[in-house]
């Protein structure tokens, strides 16, 4: 395997645009008539401004830059991103670009074929990274902005809105697959007077002290969201009623048990559990309220336990 690496910044890669001169050459020895170049160039111009998802922006410059030479594929990783965008199929000789734009990060991309890039088929490359960055930045800042807006700023779990467009998801996939679905709502006992006796800020550490336990208990492919307060939603996916109360009641006791301090001063900490799972007739209100009101019985009956549906 050969790879060839580079670091584009931005400001670099937009002077070659401009050096249509100086690259003519190069461009008419990749290109079999000598507007091509410039033609793709063009259509990527146009192209990568319709959209503003990272996957599709990245099919687009593939596809732009297979009409003027062979590239089998292109794979793109983001050190914020935890999934590698792969197009095409990975061949033996690659080349790769970190690409920078004022200091910031955007990430690396590596192009493969199954013969050696030359050094005009790199120059031509490089030259219409200056189409791929603007639109690569801003796809990557909209992902941002859709992530802040489906998280709870506070405590890093996940938001309402994002409960929303989850469960109902969710719910879809469980109907079509009749796999099990189960939900837990859970609420901190006693919040209220951890912020009356110690003020928000530390209600805040309780907050985020409880988050971080309840997380440790849970899988990976298990959903925690913030309702608001210090409620929150547990959703477990292809997880039995059975299961999903193992789940709860590992919950309970490791809340039950954090060692968890104010000041040098201990903290006791619990929550109450209600735990619901999916009827046919279900949609998601129905189920949230059902572990809602399960919480609430929780509550009633002494606190620190976990309701579950009959």
């Amino acid at each position: 395997m050969h790879v060839q690496g580079n670091t584009i910044d931005f400001d670099t890669a937009r002077l070659k645009l401009d050096q249509s001169a100086k690259n003519a050459g190069a461009r008419r020895k990749v290109a079999k008539r000598g507007s091509q170049f410039e033609a793709v160039q063009q259509q990527l111009l146009h192209s990568l401004q319709t959209t503003l998802e990272v996957d599709q922006v990245l099919n687009l410059f593939h596809k732009g830059l297979q009409e003027l030479l062979q590239v089998d594929a292109l794979e793109y990783r983001h050190n914020a991103e935890p999934a590698v965008v792969q197009v095409g199929q990975p061949a033996v000789h690659r080349c790769s670009y970190r690409i920078s734009h004022a200091g910031n990060y955007l990430g690396e991309l590596q192009f493969s074929r199954q013969q050696r890039f030359a050094e005009n088929e790199l120059l031509a490359i490089e030259t219409l990274l200056g189409t791929l960055l603007f639109p690569l930045r801003n796809a990557l800042m909209y992902r941002e902005a859709l992530r802040n807006a489906l998280n709870d700023s506070l405590t890093g779990t996940s938001n309402r809105l994002a409960l929303n467009q989850n469960l109902e998801r969710d719910i879809r996939q469980s109907h079509r697959s009749q796999q099990p679905l189960s939900l837990l709502v859970l609420d901190i006992d006693h919040f209220k007077q951890v912020n009356d006796r110690f003020g928000h800020a530390y209600g805040d550490a309780a907050l985020k002290a409880v988050v971080n336990c309840v997380t440790e208990s849970l899988r990976s492919v298990d959903g925690l969201y913030r309702l608001g307060g210090e409620e929150f939603v547990v959703l477990l996916n292809s997880t039995t009623l059975d299961a999903a109360r193992m789940v709860a009641e590992r919950i309970r006791k490791s809340v039950e048990n954090m060692q968890f301090e104010l000041d040098g001063q201990p903290i006791p900490l619990t929550v109450s559990i209600g735990l619901s799972t999916l009827h046919a007739e279900d949609d998601a209100n129905s189920l949230i309220n059902r572990g809602d009101q399960l919480m609430y019985d929780a509550k009633r009956q002494g606190r620190n336990r976990v309701r579950v549906e009959s």
